[in-house]
């Protein structure tokens, strides 16, 4: 291990020891003293940020991507990570160097120290884990310095830690019902949570919403005098072709622009919606004016990853990985794979953890699988063996379901099974959590392609 990746190590073990981001606490205005008494970076640039249900990594990633070709400096924060803890703060498009983390996060701590001992004082718990996290990332971008920066929302909106930020342009991908038990239990009362992070005379870009969710948006956005654009009414996909190796599409920006055919090296129409989405998000940032210049749009996507999604791991036989974790992810994965690949049979390596909805997420996956292996995720927080494969059974119907005691284990049968008969492949899905694990196991055996 190198030193920086030591100094991030340390910076991760020492925020590990806080409550975790699986239990995010509905409260902001600690994460505002703490801002505060680290001088309020926040506030040191402009900020475009990301709230939904799903694609909210993917936007974010091709936002960034797009202003970085239009000549900005970027920082990018999203949540969580899939191998190296450094992914979660991306500066200029990279992920951030180890010893500017462990500076920025020892700088932070005497403002924790403080800030804590109030919360203990006044009996409420000390800051969390995604709450120390939110502000590094701020701190980091602060230093840098970027020009702008890109703010994935972790969970909800109006009380996550990064709501902290006067953010310009306020973004919404889908949304659906997810975490529900901290989120609320209906679409139009999560919506209203995931729309407080529209501030006065912002901007607001939208993708197509449920009616539900739609109404929310408008309303918060009509409170807070802020303008609004929606995917179908304002910009949109024209046209979203196969291509090789990814999508070509046809997007119209703002006023009625159409963009010449652009290539996407990324796979389903899910992913072409994220990026017309970002497209309208960027042109919104920039004055909302003109267009983006089409020699920007094609740099800023040629350069674009998303990885943990539909990323190719493994060749001899092909394996790749997808995060997708909830029904929606789950239904636009399978489509992805249907319009994208011809494999002539897909085995599924699953697992899940124990708060998602693993049933209804392995049924909408159910159509594209000839042969499913359950794994156990790497975390205290996953379905128990006997309890995934149960589930599974009964979610892929007539499939035949196999149990392992672990990632590895699945894996090497599942690349047994795929190796014997040419155009078998193997998809890992289910956790963002087993898609890391799958992404470090292929990189340690050296297959070529994680």
């Amino acid at each position: 291990m190198t030193g920086p990746e030591r100094e991030a190590r340390r910076v991760y073990d020492e925020l590990l020891t806080r409550v975790g981001e699986a239990h995010p606490r509905p409260r902001i205005e600690p994460v505002r003293r703490l801002a505060e008494l680290a001088g309020s970076p926040q506030l040191s640039y402009p900020v475009i940020q990301i709230a939904g249900t799903n694609g909210k990594t993917s936007t974010s990633r091709a936002i960034e991507s797009l202003l970085r070709a239009h000549g900005l400096r970027t920082g990018l924060f999203t949540s969580p990570h899939l191998v190296d803890f450094t992914e979660r703060f991306q500066i200029a498009g990279e992920p951030v160097h180890g010893h500017a983390l462990a500076s920025a996060w020892d700088e932070l701590q005497l403002p924790l120290q403080v800030v804590d001992a109030e919360l203990q004082a006044a009996g409420h718990g000390s800051i969390t884990f995604f709450e120390a996290l939110a502000v590094l990332a701020f701190a980091l971008f602060a230093d840098a310095p970027v020009d702008a920066a890109v703010i994935e929302v972790g969970m909800g909106g109006e009380w996550d830690a990064t709501n902290i930020a006067d953010a310009e342009v306020a973004v919404f991908t889908p949304i659906d019902l997810d975490h529900t038990a901290i989120l609320g239990p209906d679409l139009a009362t999560i919506a209203r949570t995931k729309a407080g992070i529209i501030k006065p005379g912002a901007t607001v870009v939208s993708a197509a919403q449920q009616p539900e969710a739609a109404t929310e948006i408008i309303e918060a956005a009509a409170d807070a005098g802020a303008r609004l654009f929606v995917a179908g009414r304002d910009f949109g996909l024209l046209e979203d072709r196969l291509a090789v190796g990814g999508r070509q599409l046809d997007v119209r920006g703002f006023h009625g622009h159409a963009y010449d055919p652009v290539f996407l090296p990324l796979f389903g129409h899910h992913q072409a919606e994220n990026v017309t989405l970002a497209i309208a998000t960027v042109e919104a940032f920039l004055g909302g004016e003109r267009p983006i210049p089409e020699e920007v749009l094609e740099e800023g996507l040629a350069q674009l990853t998303s990885p943990g999604r539909l990323q190719l791991i493994g060749t001899e036989p092909t394996v790749y990985v997808d995060a997708a974790h909830n029904p929606h992810g789950a239904e636009a994965l399978a489509r992805a794979v249907t319009e994208s690949f011809n494999f002539s049979e897909l085995a599924l390596v699953v697992g899940s953890l124990a708060d998602k909805d693993a049933e209804r997420v392995f049924e909408e996956l159910a159509p594209i699988a000839d042969l499913v292996y359950t794994a156990p995720v790497d975390s205290p927080r996953t379905l128990a063996a006997d309890e995934l494969t149960e589930i599974a059974a009964r979610a892929f119907g007539e499939v035949p379901v196999e149990s392992a005691s672990g990632l590895v284990e699945a894996l090497e049968l599942a690349r047994d099974w795929a190796a014997k008969r040419q155009r078998r492949a193997v998809l890992v899905v289910g956790s963002v959590l087993l898609a890391g694990e799958a992404i470090a196991h292929a990189r340690s055996e050296g297959w070529g392609s994680a």
